[in-house]
């Protein structure tokens, strides 16, 4: 249903790093570099962070978050230290979670841009 998702930064160096880092702890990685845009993904790009196209200031969205799968709980506690270890902020630390459709193993964390991210097993793709 969803090809790809984004994500608005300002600064694509500092993007880069946080996730290059953050995400190959999940098995993804840098799949393409353009001007204003860097794109992951395991096969084929699935996340991209990116200056805004029309030039005006990033913003973050309320009660938007981007969840990404991990193959094992041991991956989603990588995903939380990396992205701690690169300026992320904890929204929620590794652990178990009631779904609405079963338990998972989730860890939740504010980028250095304000996006919020999870990295969780047993998700509504598996």
């Amino acid at each position: 249903m969803i090809d790809h998702l984004s994500v608005g930064v300002d600064n694509l160096a500092r993007a880069k790093k946080f996730y290059d880092k953050s995400l190959n702890a999940l098995g993804l990685s840098c799949l393409a570099e353009m001007d204003g845009l860097i794109a992951y993904g395991a096969e084929h790009i699935q996340f991209l962070a990116m200056m805004p196209f029309n030039g005006e200031t990033f913003t973050s969205a309320n009660g938007m978050h981007i969840a990404f799968h991990a193959s094992s709980s041991q991956a989603v506690d990588a995903f939380y230290n990396a992205a701690l270890s690169e300026g992320a902020t904890c929204e929620g630390a590794p652990g178990t979670r009631a779904y609405p459709h079963k338990e998972v193993y989730a860890a939740y964390v504010r980028d250095p841009f304000g996006h919020k991210l999870e990295a969780l097993t047993n998700g509504f793709s598996t």
